[in-house]
C-alpha cells in the first residue's frame, strides 16, 4: 500500500494522464464506467428487493461497491472520482483548459452508460425475478430523490463525493486487487447506508424509474436533484482533493 504522500504524487501524475486523453478514448472509458454503476446499481435493488426492510437496505449498501470495484481494478472514467484532480489543477499541475473539458466529457459518458443499463435492464426483465413489487421499489427510490431540497441535495452530494473520493484515493494506493476492492467496499457502503447523493448512480435510477411508470418527469430529475447533487458531489470532491493538496504538497 503507498502512503498518502505517494498517493499525492500518484495524482499529480493522473491529473495529467486524464487530462491528455483522447476525446474518443475518454468517452469510452466513461461510458465503461457508467455501466459499471449502473450494474452495481441493478444489482443492490435485487438485494434490496429480495429481503426488504433494515435488512434489504443494508443488503443493498454491502452491494453496490460492486460498480467502483470493477472501474478501480477494469478501469474507466468516473466523474465523482475525477474530482480528486481538482488539488493539483489548482497547484499548477495541470491546464484547466485541458482538464475541465475532459471532465464535461466524463460526465456525459457517465450518463450514457448508466442510462443504458436502466434502458436495457429494464427491457430484460431481470428485476422482475426480484419480486412483483420491485416496480414500487425504484419509484419509491426516485421520488424519494426527487422531493429532498435544494440544499438537502447538494449536501447530501457532498457528503456521498467526500466518500466516494476518499475510497477512490485509497485504491489508488492499493497494490493488489484484493487491496484496491476493500479499499472500494467500505466508504461506497456507508455513502448508500447513509442514503447520500452519487449524480452517476441517479443518472441511473432515474431512467429505470421513469421506465418502471414512476410519477418524476426528465426535467424534475434534473432541476430537483441531478443539478444539485452534481453540484454537491463537484464540491466535496473539490474540497477533500484541495484538502489533500496542502497537506502534501512541498
Amino acid at each position: 500500500m503507498l502512503t498518502p504522500r505517494q498517493i499525492y504524487e500518484k495524482w499529480i501524475g493522473l491529473t495529467e494522464s486524464k487530462s491528455a486523453l483522447s476525446p474518443g478514448r475518454c468517452l469510452l472509458l466513461a461510458i465503461l464506467a457508467g455501466a459499471d454503476i449502473g450494474f452495481g446499481g441493478l444489482a443492490a435493488l435485487m438485494a434490496q428487493g429480495l429481503l426488504g426492510g433494515a435488512a434489504g437496505r443494508m443488503a443493498g449498501a454491502c452491494v453496490f461497491p460492486v460498480g467502483l470495484m470493477m472501474i478501480s481494478l477494469a478501469g474507466g472514467e468516473l466523474f465523482t472520482g475525477n474530482c480528486l484532480m481538482f488539488g493539483p489543477l489548482f497547484a499548477g499541475h495541470s491546464s484547466p483548459g485541458r482538464a475541465l473539458p475532459r471532465m464535461l466529457l466524463v460526465y456525459l459518458g457517465n450518463f450514457i452508460g448508466a442510462c443504458a443499463v436502466a434502458c436495457v435492464g429494464a427491457a430484460s426483465g431481470i428485476l422482475a425475478g426480484m419480486s412483483e413489487s420491485w416496480p414500487a421499489l425504484i419509484r419509491q427510490i426516485a421520488q424519494t430523490k426527487t422531493g429532498l431540497s435544494f440544499a438537502a441535495a447538494f449536501l447530501r452530494g457532498m457528503l456521498c463525493n467526500i466518500l466516494v473520493c476518499t475510497a477512490v484515493w485509497m485504491a489508488s494506493g492499493a497494490e493488489s486487487a484484493g487491496g484496491k476492492a476493500i479499499c472500494c467496499f467500505g466508504p461506497i457502503m456507508a455513502f448508500v447506508l447513509l442514503g447520500m447523493e452519487h449524480s452517476v448512480a441517479n443518472m441511473f435510477y432515474f431512467p429505470l424509474a421513469m421506465l418502471s411508470g414512476a410519477d418524476v418527469t426528465a426535467a424534475g430529475c434534473l432541476l430537483r436533484n441531478l443539478l444539485p447533487v452534481t453540484l454537491g458531489n463537484i464540491a466535496g470532491g473539490m474540497l477533500l482533493s484541495c484538502l489533500f493538496t496542502v497537506i502534501h504538497q512541498e
